[in-house]
């Protein structure tokens, strides 16, 4: 059963210059794995995360940085959830959350469906 759907879309160019204007931000959105992408997976990754904070419906007790987006041997992209917001995941009846990726022409998108039992 779908308990949530969200999708975010981001400018790969405006999201540069936040992140140049503001570089703390980069320790307050990712983790040190993410850091190390480069900005237009970066984006994609904040999209992700947005989109994720849709799926659940609000952003209570979900942090950040406790949101990691990693990737199969295969490419497909996937969550890694830790903390309260693996606990808010949880509680909400989630047990699989699925995550689509993409960057072209200056964008990046994310797409999440939550799913849980009956």
């Amino acid at each position: 059963m779908i308990i949530g759907i969200g999708v975010d879309l981001v400018d790969i160019p405006r999201f540069e210059a936040l992140i140049a204007r503001t570089p703390k931000l980069l320790e307050r959105l990712f983790s040190d794995a993410e850091r190390l992408l480069k900005p237009h997976s970066l984006a994609a990754r904040y999209a992700a995360k947005e989109a994720l904070i849709k799926a659940l419906g609000g952003s209570d007790g979900v942090h950040w940085t406790e949101i990691e987006i990693g990737s199969e041997p295969s490419g497909k992209p996937v969550f890694a959830l830790s903390g309260s917001t693996a606990a808010v995941v949880a509680e909400r009846g989630i047990h699989t959350l699925h995550l689509s990726l993409s960057h072209d022409a200056g964008l990046a998108t994310a797409y999440v469906i939550a799913e849980g039992a009956p």
